[in-house]
């Protein structure tokens, strides 16, 4: 992390990303059932491929719009292009621990705005908590959808959602659990003073205005991915109705994030797996699935990054010069 926020080459830098996705994907390749995955790849036609790849190309630009929306609630006006490249160009390091390396878009927009890094970093905060927020609340409707009204499984999981969603958007809210939940551990108390702070950043992005189209952008998107995920199993003869499919996808997707592996490798597909299985889908069809979701999310994702990556990098290297000249 100290290599990103120093002023490295440009080429160079992208030559690492590069490096890590090549390991990751080799690893990736090691681990999967080879033969049957690129026979079922193979059986989508282009144009299956194609829808594919635009329902996930939908979400990222929708929370790339999200990040433009929450750059201007701190002042920082940066151009849509600026904002795209810079959200894009992040997801080169998704396969770092944590998704740590996608920091390094604070560092770009610290760069080209001349804004320092404690102006920006709440940035990675809010983007997470929208995340969470809005992928919890589409998990929620999901439920309540597959539970015919939700009476006995999907209003629980809803209310929970929204409480989430209410707490990581109100910095008041948000200092009060933090204070009532060190009250009643107990422990590590410098932690919880971090926490407390953290949520003075959070005021700019509470306000309504900013707060429901963010995560309304977050739930369109999320869902984009799901529909994705629909379709697929749709075409390889393995039916389920949308907000079964929607409702795995988003459920698979926050177990990765729970286990605090690069992007969730290994988390998310066991538990695409154990819930399509839930729903009968024969393993010859339920493990390629999974694989193909995965490329055309995550490692599609990551393949943007690495075109983006070095056009962000070249872009807030000359506005670093162009500051320093003025």
């Amino acid at each position: 992390m100290n290599m990103l926020m120093t002023g490295m080459h440009p080429y160079r830098s992208t030559l690492i990303v590069l490096a890590i996705f090549v390991v990751c994907a080799v690893l990736a390749a090691m681990t999967a059932s080879g033969e049957d995955i690129w026979a079922q790849i193979w059986m989508l036609s282009l144009t299956q491929v194609v829808v594919l790849l635009a329902l996930s190309l939908v979400n990222y630009i929708l929370r790339a719009l999200r990040w433009h929306i929450y750059t201007h609630a701190i002042g920082i006006n940066l151009s849509l292009w600026q904002v795209l490249r810079h959200y894009l160009g992040g997801f080169a390091l998704t396969m770092t621990p944590g998704r740590l390396g996608e920091l390094v878009r604070v560092r770009w927009i610290s760069k080209e705005a001349g804004a320092s890094i404690e102006r920006t970093a709440p940035l990675v905060l809010i983007d997470r908590a929208a995340d969470l927020a809005s992928s919890g609340l589409l998990l929620a409707f999901s439920l309540m959808s597959m539970a015919g009204g939700g009476i006995k499984g999907g209003v629980p999981v809803a209310i929970l959602a929204v409480l989430a969603a209410v707490v990581a958007t109100r910095p008041r809210l948000f200092r009060w659990v933090i204070t009532r939940l060190w009250k009643l551990i107990g422990k590590k108390p410098k932690l919880f003073a971090k926490l407390r702070r953290a949520s003075h950043s959070l005021v700019p992005f509470s306000k309504p205005r900013i707060a429901v189209p963010a995560l309304t952008l977050g739930f369109v998107g999320w869902f984009a991915e799901g529909y994705a995920f629909y379709l697929l199993l749709d075409w390889m003869g393995a039916p389920l109705p949308i907000w079964t499919c929607v409702g795995i996808f988003v459920f698979a997707m926050m177990s990765g994030g729970v286990t605090g592996l690069p992007g969730g490798v290994g988390g998310a597909e066991a538990a695409m797996l154990a819930l399509l299985s839930l729903q009968g889908v024969p393993l010859e069809i339920s493990i390629p699935a999974t694989a193909i979701i995965r490329i055309t999310t995550l490692w599609f994702a990551i393949g943007l990054g690495l075109v983006f990556f070095p056009i962000a990098e070249t872009a807030a290297g000359r506005s670093t010069h162009a500051l320093e000249r003025n």
